[in-house]
C-alpha cells in the first residue's frame, strides 16, 4: 500500500512530465552554459497537489546579468524589473518564466525593505522560503527532486511550518507571517505549533512591513477558497490587532440576537454565506469577489462603538451602519486599498440594513425606488450581503426574512419593467427647470432638480406638463 507522500510523488511527475518542451529546453540552455536551473516554489507545490500553471518561478546559479543573455536567446521578450532582487523575467508564447539567483534576504530592524543578498546553493536558497511546501524544487531539464526540509510530508500532513527556526524566519520577513495566514485560507492547511507560537510572540514585527504589502496579502487571503481559516490565524496569533484591529475587536461584542457566540463570529458566518452567493463569471457578482467579500467581513464594525445596554437586559447598536461605514474607509485607506474599493466597501457597509422593516410593513413604491437609487451599482452585491446578514438559527424566522427579501426583489424587478429604475432620473432636467423659471445656472436650479427627483421617487413618472406645474407651485411658495 503507497503512503501520502508516493501519492503525491506520482501526481507531480504526471503533472511535471508534460510541462512545457519550452521551459525543459530552458533548463537545457543553462546547464549548457556552466548554471544550475531548478523550478521553485509555488509551481512545485502545486505539481503534488495536482496544478499545472504555465507561470514558472525558477531559481539559478547564474547571476542576473548571465540569466538575461540566456533568457535573451530562449524568450520572445524579456524584462529585468525585479534585477534589484536578482529576478530577470521572459516569455516564449504561452510560457512566462521568473528566473531568479540564489539569494538570502532580510530586514533592516529600522527598515520597511528586505536587503536582498545572492547565494550560491540550491538548498541556501530554499531555506529562506516562507514555508517548507514552498521550499521544495525540481531541477531541469533531469527532473530531480530537492526536498532538503521534509516539504513532501508537511504537504502530505497538510502542515505549514518554516524551513528553518520560525524566529529566524519572521524575523528576516516579517510578511511570512501574513503568509501563513493566507495559505491557511489557500490551502487550508493547519499551522505547525511551534511556527504558530512564534507567531504570537512576534505578531507586532508586521509593523515595519509596508501597507501595500500586508493589504496584498489580505486580498489574497480574502480571494482564497476558505478565507475565514486565514482569518482565523490572524486574529488567534495576534496578527490581526496589528494590521485590522476592527477585526478582533468584535469578539467583545455579544450579538443582539445571541444567536452567536459573538459579532465576530457571526461576520465569519456571514462572509462565508456571501461566497455562497457569488455568481460565475457571466453573472452579475462574478467569484472571487473582493468588495463583497471585504463588506461582508466588516458589515458590523461599527458595534463596538455603538453598543448601549438597555433596560431589561438587551443590548442596541444604533447607527452601527453609519459608524461602520466611517471606520471601514479608514482602515481601507490605511491599508492603501484603491479608492474605489474603499468607496464601494463603505457604501455597502453604511446600506446593509437598509431593508430592515421590509418585512414588518409594505414599503412603498417610493422606498423601493430609493433603495434601487441609493444602491446604484452595488445593488447586486447589496441583495447578497442582506441575504448572507441572516444568520439565526430558528429555521421560521430564516424563512420568513429570505421570503421577504424575495418579495423585494420581485418588485425591482416589477418597477424595472415600468420605469427603468436604474437610471431615475426629474421629469425636467436643468436646461428646462432654468427656463421655465426664468433663471441662471445657481444652487437655486440644484435645489429645484432635488425637489422633482423626490417627486419622481414619490410619485414615480409624472410627465413634462405636471412636472412643470409642481415646479412652478415649489418656486411660488419659496
Amino acid at each position: 500500500m503507497s503512503t501520502p507522500e508516493q501519492d503525491l510523488l506520482r501526481r507531480a511527475l504526471g503533472v511535471l512530465t508534460e510541462m512545457a518542451p519550452a521551459a525543459l529546453e530552458l533548463g537545457d540552455q543553462f546547464l549548457a552554459a556552466g548554471y544550475e536551473l531548478s523550478l521553485v516554489g509555488g509551481p512545485v507545490r502545486d505539481a503534488f497537489l495536482g496544478r499545472a500553471s504555465n507561470d514558472l518561478d525558477f531559481a539559478t546559479s547564474a547571476s542576473p546579468s548571465q540569466t538575461q543573455k540566456i533568457l535573451a536567446r530562449w524568450g520572445d521578450a524579456n524584462w529585468d524589473i525585479g534585477r534589484e532582487f536578482g529576478t530577470i523575467g521572459a516569455r516564449r508564447g504561452d510560457v512566462v518564466v521568473e528566473v531568479t539567483t540564489y539569494r538570502t534576504d532580510k530586514y533592516d530592524p529600522a527598515s520597511r525593505k528586505p536587503l536582498v543578498e545572492f547565494g550560491e546553493t540550491l538548498d541556501g536558497d530554499l531555506s529562506r522560503r516562507d514555508f517548507t511546501v514552498n521550499a521544495m524544487a525540481v531541477r531541469v531539464p533531469d527532473l530531480t527532486f530537492v526536498d532538503p526540509f521534509s516539504g513532501l510530508s508537511d504537504l502530505a500532513a497538510g502542515v505549514l511550518r518554516t524551513p528553518i527556526a520560525p524566529e529566524r524566519s519572521f524575523d528576516d520577513d516579517p510578511l511570512r507571517m501574513m503568509r501563513a495566514a493566507r495559505f491557511a485560507a489557500q490551502l487550508s492547511f493547519h499551522v505547525e505549533q511551534g511556527t504558530l507560537a512564534a507567531l504570537v510572540a512576534m505578531a507586532q514585527r508586521i509593523e515595519i512591513v509596508s501597507a501595500e504589502r500586508v493589504q496584498a496579502e489580505i486580498t489574497k487571503l480574502l480571494l482564497s477558497d476558505n478565507p475565514r481559516a486565514g482569518l482565523e490565524v490572524l486574529v488567534d496569533t495576534g496578527l490581526a490587532e496589528q494590521v485590522l484591529p476592527e477585526l478582533p475587536a468584535l469578539q467583545l461584542e455579544i450579538d443582539e440576537h445571541h444567536r452567536h457566540k459573538d459579532v465576530y463570529q457571526h461576520s465569519l458566518t456571514v462572509l462565508e454565506q456571501a461566497i455562497a452567493q457569488e455568481t460565475g463569471p457571466d453573472g452579475p457578482v462574478p467569484a472571487p469577489d473582493l468588495v463583497l467579500r471585504l463588506a461582508s467581513l466588516l458589515h458590523d464594525i461599527g458595534k463596538p462603538a455603538t453598543r448601549r445596554f438597555e433596560a431589561g437586559g438587551g443590548v442596541s447598536f444604533h447607527h452601527h451602519e453609519v459608524v461602520g461605514a466611517k471606520l471601514t474607509a479608514k482602515r481601507l485607506k490605511a491599508l492603501k486599498f484603491e479608492k474605489q474599493v474603499v468607496k464601494d466597501v463603505s457604501r455597502l457597509v453604511e446600506l446593509h440594513l437598509r431593508f430592515h422593516g421590509y418585512g414588518d410593513g409594505a414599503w412603498t413604491d417610493s422606498a423601493v425606488r430609493r433603495y434601487v437609487t441609493d444602491a446604484g451599482p452595488l445593488l447586486e452585491r447589496l441583495h447578497r450581503l442582506t441575504r448572507a446578514d441572516s444568520t439565526t438559527r430558528n429555521k421560521r424566522k430564516a424563512q420568513r426574512l429570505s421570503d421577504a427579501y424575495t418579495d423585494l426583489e420581485n418588485r425591482i424587478s416589477a418597477l424595472r419593467e415600468q420605469e427603468e429604475i436604474d437610471a431615475i432620473r426629474p421629469d425636467l432636467d436643468g436646461t428646462q427647470i432654468m427656463a421655465i423659471l426664468g433663471i441662471p445656472p445657481s444652487r437655486q436650479v440644484g435645489e429645484a432638480y432635488k425637489y422633482l427627483l423626490g417627486l419622481r421617487m414619490e410619485q414615480g413618472p409624472l410627465g413634462e406638463d405636471l412636472a412643470t406645474e409642481e415646479l412652478k407651485k415649489w418656486w411660488a411658495q419659496r
